[in-house]
């Protein structure tokens, strides 16, 4: 429908709604002060920026691709964009209205979810086309360490509240996974249903829900 719908916590009804240009606009994280947000439009290829005041979209970069996970880091300078059709993730700008590329990491066949180590540290990026997790460091924002699923597909997930297990569902493959955060070891993987693509660990500490699978911050 190329809108992006805000609604009362409460009783979910929509209060307003801003409407985009871009097609399949899914994931997306705010700034840190909540004034803006980037969101991905993953039909089209584009990331959006739009000011949470003015209730309007005020600049888009086209990626090309499928834009998919969308993180900003701790310091709340630069997000993260995860690329499904690029293999990688691009590192975006949050300084000013309009979306500004600022590089490129490649990562892994079908680069799709993020998630952020509880310390703040790290970034676990889900690449579920060769069954990898890539692990980025923010500080230097270059990746550390690859994790290896022989076979696997995985999608999204969510870490443990205590933050040593990363827990990620296996779209193709049928499974769970749940990993060592501080090793990067394979500890289980649990037979589930078919077609598993959303996964949330609970308790989830934080305030505030970044949606789709339903993480905190």
């Amino acid at each position: 429908q190329r809108q992006l719908n805000f609604t009362d916590p409460h009783n979910m009804q929509v209060q307003f709604s801003i409407k985009v240009l871009c097609r399949g606009i899914n994931h997306m994280d705010f700034s840190a002060d909540g004034h803006t947000l980037l969101a991905a439009c993953e039909f089209s290829g584009d990331v959006l920026k739009i000011d949470l005041k003015s209730r309007r979209v005020t600049g888009l970069l086209h990626l090309g691709g499928m834009p998919q996970d969308v993180k900003l880091s701790p310091d709340g300078q630069v997000y993260y964009v995860a690329d499904m059709m690029a293999n990688g993730v691009y590192l975006i700008d949050n300084a000013g209205k309009i979306p500004r590329q600022l590089g490129f990491i490649p990562t892994g066949k079908g680069a799709h979810g993020l998630y952020p180590s509880r310390d703040g540290t790290r970034l676990f990026i889900t690449n579920r086309g060769d069954g990898t997790v890539s692990v980025l460091n923010f500080a230097s924002r270059k990746l550390v360490a690859r994790w290896t699923v022989p076979g696997g597909s995985p999608d999204m997930g969510s870490v443990s509240a205590n933050g040593a297990e990363f827990w990620v569902s296996a779209r193709y493959s049928n499974e769970v996974y749940v990993f060592d955060t501080r090793s990067g070891k394979l500890t289980h993987r649990i037979k589930v249903g078919r077609g598993p693509h959303g996964l949330t660990y609970f308790p989830q500490p934080g305030r505030f829900s970044l949606g789709h699978t339903s993480n905190y911050r």
